[in-house]
């Protein structure tokens, strides 16, 4: 028996052949320091299972869980022009676009979809946080017209997710003109006799908060979430004194009268579902095993496409 070749080596080559742990297996809780396996995070909706903090997620994730069986349709939106104004600061704004289009592999910072919700048929928008800020340009505009009028052309309720840092600062006052754009889209909906709801997530700031975020007929929060028009830093300056603990936070704004509800994400869905069969005139919904959704049909472009 040779020793060398038979016992040395082979032990040397599965010491330097190990696959290294991938760096995705694990999170750490921002809030808690908790290090989560990764399914575990993905399962509880990216709630920390330790703390209850809750971490970002992404349209499509949040949509997935919300929808029946996970599916939903996209409702197209009309894309606006593409640097309107020849912005630049360190970067091109072209070139910004194409960095957070990249990253997150959509087109811009909010989502719009059709779908059933406990077999509940709805239109719901939400905002991607990750895509520069959130931040309200004409695409956001143009997707919550989008979405308004795709509500009233279906009669269903629209529930919104908004987070977002405010006004996209690369669009100017093309940005600020979304503000009087959206309540208009939001007055069509209560014209037709419509809820409209709005979720507010971690953080909803600026002019979003100052529009669209704060017309809902029903207000809803994540814990802690983050809610303002100017941040507390910005304040604490001005007024030079220091805020009071929590301040704008969402368990503050509930207690101050700003809020209707403040709900876990993992309860979310129910709430939502309870919420919009009851503004609806519906009767309650039947908890148990429900058959697969019907086959969603493709809405905007896509259709007129197929019947074509």
């Amino acid at each position: 028996m040779n020793w060398i070749s038979n016992y040395v080596r082979p032990r040397i080559n599965s010491i330097f052949s190990r696959r290294e742990t991938p760096d995705n297996l694990w999170t750490k809780c921002s809030e808690c320091g908790t290090m989560l396996f990764h399914r575990e995070v993905s399962d509880n909706l990216n709630v920390c299972t330790s703390c209850g903090h809750h971490m970002a997620i992404t349209p499509r994730d949040r949509f997935e869980a919300l929808f029946d069986g996970g599916i939903f349709a996209e409702i197209d939106v009309p894309v606006p022009i593409a640097d309107p104004l020849t912005f630049r600061d360190q970067k091109k704004y072209p070139e910004r676009m194409k960095v957070a289009q990249k990253t997150t592999g959509e087109k811009d910072a909010m989502l719009v979809v059709a779908g059933e919700m406990g077999r509940t048929p709805i239109v719901a928008a939400a905002q991607d946080f990750s895509f520069m800020g959130g931040s309200m340009g004409m695409y956001v505009g143009n997707a919550i017209i989008a979405a308004a009028q795709e509500a009233v052309k279906l009669k269903r309720p629209l529930i919104l997710f908004s987070a977002a840092g405010g006004a996209r600062m690369q669009e100017g006052i093309l940005s600020l003109m979304q503000m009087p754009r959206t309540t208009v889209a939001i007055q069509m909906l209560k014209e037709a006799g419509l809820p409209y709801i709005v979720v507010l997530t971690h953080p909803t700031t600026g002019g979003v908060t100052a529009s669209y975020a704060m017309l809902g007929d029903v207000h809803i929060a994540e814990p802690n979430a983050l809610i303002c028009f100017a941040g507390p830093r910005v304040i604490e300056q001005t007024i030079r004194e220091k805020l009071p603990e929590g301040f704008q936070r969402a368990e503050y704004l509930l207690d101050h009268g700003m809020l209707d509800r403040v709900t876990a994400r993992t309860d979310m869905r129910d709430e939502l579902i309870t919420i919009v069969r009851m503004l609806m005139g519906m009767s309650p919904q039947i908890k148990g095993d429900l058959p697969a959704p019907d086959e969603v049909i493709a809405i905007g472009s896509e259709a007129a496409e197929a019947k074509g």
